[in-house]
């Protein structure tokens, strides 16, 4: 019995300490936040695109070899192995690759590309799998596919 009115009063008193909360509604800890870069939209990039062009180039230059992205996460990049290749797998991870905000700076784009040209740090060295300057086909492919993604 004693237990009993212990937990009424509790629940009575949890009741009567939040009533003030409640009429005052809710309100954001900060004033000041704003809203993500993009506005809450979502980059929506072309998935049959990337299937047609940028997932074989990943692969013609190496990135999905099991010393690469194939073996494993690298970083935060991982790609299906080039002897089970699953696109679909590819697609989203490249994605995640891609700065909605600020395409030109995506990883996708700059990981591989030479230091010297705009790049930046990378394993493996751009002569071996990456792209030496701005103007290789490739690259050229990769980045259209970044651009003409679309904010929704």
């Amino acid at each position: 019995m004693n237990r009993r009115k212990t937990m009424i009063v509790r629940v009575g008193t949890a009741c009567v300490l939040s009533l003030p909360l409640a009429a005052a509604g809710c309100r954001s800890a900060s004033p000041t936040a704003t809203e993500p870069p993009t506005g809450g939209r979502e980059l929506v990039l072309d998935e049959a695109a990337f299937v047609a062009t940028v997932g074989p180039i990943l692969t013609s230059r190496g990135c999905d070899n099991v010393a690469c992205h194939g073996g494993g996460l690298r970083g935060t990049f991982q790609l299906s192995p080039a002897d089970a290749k699953d696109y679909d797998f590819d697609f989203v991870q490249a994605r995640l690759q891609v700065d909605a905000v600020d395409r030109e700076a995506s990883n996708l784009l700059l990981k591989p590309l030479d230091p010297a040209a705009g790049g930046v740090a990378h394993t493996a060295p751009a002569s071996e799998s990456g792209f030496l300057d701005a103007a290789d086909p490739d690259f050229q492919a990769i980045r259209a596919w970044i651009l003409a993604g679309e904010l929704r």
